[in-house]
């Protein structure tokens, strides 16, 4: 018995961990998100945190302003390579990693309304239950979310299991009865 049990654990966090690195495989990087810069061998060069401005850049050694913004860690990761490689290093190997998502926010009618740190996987019913849950007044059916890699902003009809993503904005609507 002990025995299955230690093998769904393990599955679980195997499982787990694949969607994690999916999402953060394919997640671009905005203003706000907190990351690790790490260069194998160059403590020098590595970055414990370094929080992304609100163009989306950071400062970083020899190399300057690097932009961020709507790109994936592994890409960073290759700009900065690229960057130290020849002047700097002979073969610099790079790692970045997402500390901390940007924040995503929720208003309207919830609790506790404002912003509140993504998490992968994130629906809109995690992000009203982090919220608080609905007030008294809320609809439960009318809800909109504005996504923030949308250039229009423009808000679009939602359900409970819409995805969520960092910088987006949820509104959660009045009932009428």
């Amino acid at each position: 018995m002990k025995l299955l049990q230690s093998l769904l654990l393990l599955l679980v966090f195997t499982f787990t961990g694949t969607a994690m690195a999916q999402t953060d495989s394919s997640y671009t990087l905005g203003s706000g998100d907190l990351l690790r810069v790490s260069v194998f061998g160059e403590p020098d060069l590595s970055i414990e945190q370094i929080r992304l401005n609100d163009a989306g850049t950071f400062s970083y050694p020899f190399l300057g302003s690097i932009n961020a913004k709507g790109k994936t860690a592994k890409q960073v990761e290759a700009q900065i390579a690229n960057g130290l490689r020849g002047d700097y290093l002979i073969d610099p190997k790079v790692t970045v990693s997402i500390l901390e998502y940007r924040e995503f926010f929720v208003n309207g009618e919830v609790r506790n309304p404002g912003g509140y740190p993504f998490q992968p996987g994130m629906t809109l019913r995690k992000a009203v239950a982090l919220a608080g849950g609905f007030s008294e007044r809320a609809s439960r059916s009318a809800f909109s979310i504005i996504h923030d890699n949308d250039p229009g902003r423009t808000p679009r009809k939602a359900t409970l299991d819409t995805p969520v993503m960092p910088g987006d904005i949820i509104t959660i609507d009045q009932s009428f009865f």
